[in-house]
C-alpha cells in the first residue's frame, strides 16, 4: 500500500507539473511518431479518447443512438447524400440562436405530418415482428391491436426515436461543415419530447452542437508583419555549452577520493542529507517542506547554480558527520509556483566528501574526451562544432515558442466546451505517457491515473495551459487556410510510410488514418512556422 500512495503522489506531481512556457509545433521523425502512437495505443485503453483527428472533422451520422445523446462523426459528403435521398413530406420549423462559447442551439418543431409519416413506418415494423393470436402470418393487424400488443408507451417510444433519426440530418443541415465532432447534443429531455407527442402527436425539441469558431486578429492580419523579440539564455551559446561539455567529460577521467582533512570546497562531491521547513511568523507552526527534502543526495557543488540561491555558499567548509542549518528564501522564479519567496530553514547532515583526482588536461587526453582527436585543440574543434548545431536548434526552437507565443495574444476566440475538454484529455494522455516513460507503470496504475476524476481535475488544474495551446492551434490552422499554403502528397506519403515501418517492425498494432491525420497536421504546423520566420523581424538578445 506504501508503494501504491508513493507511486500516486509522484504520478500525480508530474501530471500536475509547472505549466510550460511554450508548445512545439515542430516536424517529429517516424521514430516518434511511432512511440507517440504505441503508448497512445494503451492510454486510450483506459482513457476512453477518440483517436486524435482533425479538431474540425464535420460530423453526422444519421441513426440514432439513444434517446438523449447523439454522438455523430462522419463526412459531410454522406450527410448531405442522406438528405437528398430522405426527403421529408413537410418542412421542418426551425429556429438556430447563437450562445457563448461558439456553440449554436437549435430548436426544432416537426409537424404532424412528418411524425405520422415515422408512426407508420414504425407500425409496419412492429407488424412484421408481433405474432398476434387470432391472425396468420401476413394477415394485416389493426394499428389498434398492435399499440395494445407492443404497449402504447413502448410504441410512443419507438416513434420518438425513428422521428429523431429522421429530422436530425435535416435539423443539422444548417451547421454541415462547422460542426465539431462529437459535440452533437439533444438538450430536450426524453420525458419533455413523450409529453408533447402524447398531447400533439407533433414533436419539438432542442439540439445544441458546438461550431468551428471563429479566429479573431488584433490586429487584423498582425501575422505577417511580427516584430520578435527572442531571449537567449547565455548558457546554451555554443562556447559555454563547449566549456561545459569539455569539462563534464574530464570530469569522468579522475578517480573520487575521500577528503579526510578539511571542510567541503566548490568543486568537491558531497553526500547530504536535507530538510527543510517553512519560517513562520507570529508563533505559526513551522510546515515541511517534502519537495524540498532529500535523503544520500550526491551534491557536485560545481553544479551549485541548480539550487536555490545561497545554499552552497551555507555548506562551504562543512565535514564528515557535521551538521549545519540556516535560512534561505527561495526566489521569485523557482520553478514551483508555490514555494516562490518563501522562507525556509534548510538543515543540511553531512554524509560523506570526496575531491576528484583529475589528470592534467593535455593532449594525452584527447583520444580519451573525443574519439578521433589526437590534441586538445581538435577535441574543443569537434565539441564547438556539435555545441554549434546544438545552439542553433535551440536558437530556431526559442525563435518558433516565441512566435507561437505572440500569435495567442493576437487572437480572440471563443472556444467551444467540447473542444476544451477533448484537448484537455489529449493534454493529460501526453502527461501519462511521460509518467509511463519515467515510472514504468503497470497497466493497473495506468488504471488508477485515468479514472473521470483524475481526468477533470487535471483539465479544471491546466484550464489556462489548455486553452493557451487550443488558441495557439486554431492561429496556425488559420494562417495555412489564409495563406492558401500546401503540403505535398509525397511529403505526408512518405511519413506515413516511414511510421507504419516502424510500427511493424515492433510488430505493433497501428491506426493508418490517425498517423495520416497526425502527419498532416504536424506538417502542416511546420509549414507555418517556416513561413511565419521568413516574414517576421526577428531580434535575438543574450540574457
Amino acid at each position: 500500500m506504501a508503494m501504491s500512495m508513493e507511486l500516486g503522489s509522484s504520478a500525480f506531481s508530474l501530471l500536475h507539473g509547472s505549466r510550460p512556457s511554450s508548445f512545439s509545433l515542430l516536424p517529429t521523425n517516424n521514430s516518434h511518431l511511432f512511440q507517440l502512437n504505441k503508448t497512445q495505443n494503451t492510454l486510450y485503453k483506459f482513457l476512453h479518447f477518440s483517436p486524435p483527428s482533425r479538431q474540425f472533422s464535420v460530423l453526422q451520422r444519421s441513426f440514432f443512438q439513444t434517446p438523449t445523446h447523439l454522438s455523430a462523426s462522419s463526412s459531410s459528403t454522406s450527410s448531405t447524400a442522406d438528405i437528398e435521398k430522405d426527403k421529408l413530406p413537410a418542412d421542418l420549423d426551425i429556429t438556430e440562436v447563437r450562445e457563448p462559447n461558439s456553440r449554436v442551439r437549435l430548436s426544432v418543431s416537426v409537424p404532424s405530418v412528418v411524425c405520422d409519416d415515422c408512426y407508420r413506418t414504425v407500425m409496419r415494423e412492429v407488424a412484421k415482428m408481433a405474432k398476434v393470436p387470432g391472425f396468420r402470418p401476413g394477415k394485416q393487424v389493426p394499428d389498434s391491436i398492435l399499440v395494445n400488443y407492443a404497449g402504447k408507451q413502448n410504441v410512443h417510444k419507438a416513434v420518438i426515436e425513428s422521428i429523431l433519426k429522421r429530422t436530425l440530418p435535416h435539423a443539422l443541415s444548417s451547421v454541415n461543415g462547422i460542426a465539431l465532432q462529437d459535440s452533437v447534443r439533444i438538450a430536450t429531455t426524453f420525458a419533455e419530447m413523450e409529453e408533447t407527442y402524447d398531447m400533439s402527436d407533433s414533436l419539438k425539441f432542442d439540439v445544441v452542437v458546438d461550431v468551428l469558431p471563429e479566429v479573431r486578429w488584433t490586429p487584423e492580419n498582425g501575422y505577417k508583419n511580427l516584430k520578435i523579440v527572442v531571449e537567449i539564455d547565455n548558457e546554451i551559446t555554443a562556447e559555454v555549452a563547449c566549456e561545459r561539455e569539455l569539462k563534464r567529460r574530464h570530469k569522468t577521467l579522475g578517480p573520487m577520493r575521500i577528503v579526510a582533512d578539511r571542510g567541503l570546497q566548490v568543486g568537491d562531491v558531497v553526500v547530504i542529507d536535507i530538510s527543510a521547513a517553512t519560517i513562520e511568523e507570529g508563533g505559526k507552526d513551522s510546515q515541511r517542506i517534502p519537495s524540498a527534502e532529500s535523503k544520500g543526495f550526491n551534491f557536485d557543488t560545481e553544479d551549485g547554480e541548480n539550487l536555490i540561491p545561497g545554499f552552497l555558499d551555507s555548506l562551504i567548509g562543512i565535514r564528515p558527520g557535521e551538521t549545519k542549518s540556516f535560512p534561505l528564501v527561495f526566489p521569485e522564479s523557482w520553478k514551483q509556483e508555490d514555494l516562490r519567496g518563501v522562507q525556509a530553514q534548510f538543515t543540511v547532515d553531512c554524509k560523506e566528501l570526496f575531491y576528484r583526482d583529475l589528470p592534467p588536461l593535455d593532449d594525452s587526453l584527447a583520444e580519451q574526451l573525443q574519439p578521433g582527436c589526437s590534441t586538445l585543440e581538435e577535441v574543443k574543434e569537434a565539441l564547438l562544432q556539435k555545441c554549434r548545431e546544438l545552439e542553433q536548434t535551440a536558437k530556431d526552437q526559442a525563435t518558433d515558442n516565441a512566435i507561437l507565443d505572440q500569435l495567442r495574444k493576437m487572437v480572440e476566440i471563443d472556444i467551444p466546451q467540447s473542444l476544451f475538454e477533448e484537448e484537455g484529455r489529449q493534454m493529460y494522455g501526453a502527461k501519462l505517457m511521460q509518467v509511463q516513460a519515467q515510472m514504468k507503470l503497470s497497466d493497473e496504475q495506468l488504471a488508477s491515473l485515468t479514472n473521470s476524476k483524475s481526468v477533470a481535475d487535471y483539465i479544471e488544474h491546466e484550464k489556462e495551459n489548455i486553452i493557451e495551446v487550443i488558441k495557439q492551434n486554431l492561429a496556425v490552422g488559420d494562417i495555412f487556410k489564409r495563406e492558401n499554403m500546401q503540403v505535398s502528397t509525397d511529403e505526408v506519403v512518405k511519413e506515413v510510410e516511414n511510421s507504419i515501418a516502424e510500427f511493424r517492425k515492433h510488430e505493433q498494432e497501428y491506426d493508418e488514418e490517425r498517423i495520416k491525420e497526425q502527419v498532416q497536421e504536424v506538417l502542416e504546423g511546420a509549414k507555418v512556422l517556416e513561413w511565419l520566420r521568413e516574414h517576421a523581424e526577428v531580434q535575438f538578445i543574450t540574457s
